[in-house]
């Protein structure tokens, strides 16, 4: 456990600035203060469990990050691929996978 919450802060905060959003707004996407995020960056605060779901969600955060960090590999680019495909509906599916297909055909 506690290498998870040693962990937990630098992993929030680098899929943060990843996501390019400051600490006010992904507080204001998943409904917790400022204040709230920075204390679970930067002072080991420990969130809720709908808090943690909010923010593996929000973030795209790979739950292994959090919970195995010691597993933690860099992904590479399909895996984070595969991870936004998840959150894409029927039509961006229908779109990327029209890309895709003219991408390999025209190889």
């Amino acid at each position: 456990m506690e290498v998870i919450l040693n962990n937990l802060g630098q992993t929030i905060k680098q899929a943060r600035l990843a996501a390019e959003l400051t600490q006010d707004k992904l507080s204001e996407r998943i409904g917790v203060t400022g204040r709230y995020i920075m204390a679970l960056e930067n002072e080991r605060k420990q969130p809720s469990f709908e808090v943690l779901c909010k923010l593996i969600l929000t973030l795209n955060i790979p739950a292994d990050h959090i919970f195995y960090p010691e597993n933690v590999n860099t992904e590479d680019e399909k895996e984070q691929l595969i991870r936004r495909l998840s959150q894409c509906d029927k039509r961006d599916l229908a779109v990327i996978g029209a890309t895709v297909k003219a991408l390999v055909e025209s190889k």
